[in-house]
C-alpha cells in the first residue's frame, strides 16, 4: 500500500456542523461520512420539562462526522477542528485519529490510497 491512511471521526454539537464542513473543504477534505448520533461525556444530559414533569434527558443529540485522510496532513484537519470547534466550552466535542489498515473501492477492487481517489474506467 505504501501510503500512511488514517481515518479521523470528529463528534461534534450540530449547531457547529456547517462551519466544521466549510473549514474543512477550505483545506481540501472532499469526502466525508456524517451522521446524527445521541452522546453524552462529562454534561450527563440535562432536564427537560414535558407535560409539567421533570425528564432527564441523558444523551445529547450531535454528529459525528468520519473522515479518511492520506493527502492531507493529519495535523491541519485536527488543528482546523479544533480552531472551528473550540468554545471553551463543555460539549465542543471530541476528536479521534485512527490508523487505517487499507481501503477497498468495491466497483473497481482498488485499494489503499487508489481506493480514495475515483476515475471512471
Amino acid at each position: 500500500m505504501g501510503d500512511k491512511i488514517t481515518k479521523i471521526d470528529i463528534i461534534t454539537s450540530q449547531g457547529k456542523f456547517e462551519e466544521l464542513k466549510n473549514a474543512l473543504g477550505e483545506i481540501g477534505i472532499a469526502g466525508m461520512t456524517v451522521t446524527n448520533v445521541l452522546g453524552c461525556g462529562m454534561q450527563k444530559g440535562h432536564k427537560e420539562y414535558y407535560r409539567g414533569l421533570t425528564m432527564d434527558i441523558n444523551v445529547l443529540p450531535k454528529v459525528k462526522v468520519e473522515i479518511i485522510v492520506c493527502e492531507v496532513p493529519v495535523e491541519l484537519v485536527v488543528e482546523t477542528a479544533k480552531k472551528v470547534l473550540h468554545t471553551g466550552e463543555m460539549g465542543d466535542g471530541k476528536i479521534f485519529v485512527y490508523d487505517v489498515q487499507n481501503v477497498i473501492r468495491i466497483s473497481t477492487g482498488d485499494e489503499g490510497k487508489a481506493a480514495l481517489k475515483y476515475t471512471k474506467k
